[in-house]
C-alpha cells in the first residue's frame, strides 16, 4: 500500500496560509502545524530547547525551563546571523518530528510551514503549496490582525521576497482578492489531491 501523499503548504505571513489549512483539514485531509511541531520542541527538556539555549542562554527560557517562542522570536527577528543559526538547529529537528508523525498516517498529510522551501523540507514532499499576495497585503493584514508595524515590517523583511518559494512550488493560490476568491482555488486543489491520492492507492 502507498505511504501518505504528502503536501507541503506554505506562504509569507498574512498570506492566508492558516485560513488554507483550516478548510484543507476541514476536508478530512490530515494538517500538521510546524508552529504546534515546535511548541513541542520547545517543552522543558525536549531538543529544541536544548538548541535554543545553547544558542542563546537562559535568557529565552520560561520560568518552567522550556524555550519561550515570544523571547526566541525578539530575539532573532531583529538579528539575521542569529537567526540562521536558529533555522540551522531547530529546522531539522520540525523535519524529523513530521516525518516520524507522517510514517504510521496514510492518504493526504500536510505540514503548514512557513519557510517550508526555505529549509530545505522540498524534497520530502509530493506536492508543495504556496499561499500568495503582494507584500503591501500582507502588511495591511497583519497590521489589521494586531501586529505593530515595526514587526510587521520586520518578519516580512526577515521571510524574504518569496522568489524561491513561487518558483519551487508545484501550485500557487492567489489570495491577493477576496476569500470567496481563496475558496475557489482551495476547493479546485481538494478534489486534485483526492483525485492524486485515490490513484495512489489504486496503483
Amino acid at each position: 500500500m502507498a505511504g501518505a501523499l504528502k503536501v507541503g503548504l506554505t506562504g509569507g505571513l498574512a498570506s492566508g496560509k492558516s485560513t488554507v489549512a483550516r478548510w484543507l483539514a476541514e476536508a478530512g485531509f490530515r494538517v500538521i502545524d510546524a508552529d504546534r511541531l515546535v511548541a513541542e520542541l520547545y517543552a522543558p527538556g525536549a531538543a529544541g530547547t536544548a538548541e535554543v539555549r545553547r544558542l542563546f542562554g537562559d535568557a529565552v527560557l520560561t520560568p518552567e525551563g522550556g524555550g519561550d517562542h515570544a523571547k526566541v522570536a525578539d530575539r532573532v527577528f531583529s538579528d539575521p546571523q542569529a537567526r540562521r543559526a536558529l533555522e540551522k538547529a531547530v529546522h531539522p529537528l520540525v523535519r524529523q518530528r513530521f516525518e516520524e508523525q507522517a510514517a504510521g498516517l496514510s492518504g493526504v498529510v500536510i505540514l503548514e510551514a512557513t519557510l517550508l522551501i526555505e529549509a530545505g523540507y522540498a524534497p520530502a514532499f509530493d506536492c508543495i503549496v504556496s499561499v500568495e499576495a503582494p507584500p503591501e497585503v500582507r502588511l495591511a493584514r497583519a497590521i489589521e490582525r494586531g501586529f505593530p508595524e515595526a514587526d510587521a515590517r520586520a518578519r516580512l523583511l526577515a521571510q524574504g521576497d518569496g522568489a524561491v518559494r513561487r518558483e519551487t512550488c508545484s501550485r500557487m493560490l492567489d489570495n491577493s482578492g477576496d476569500l470567496a476568491h481563496l475558496r475557489r482555488q482551495v476547493d479546485e486543489l481538494i478534489d486534485e489531491l483526492r483525485a492524486i491520492e485515490g490513484r495512489r492507492r489504486e496503483g
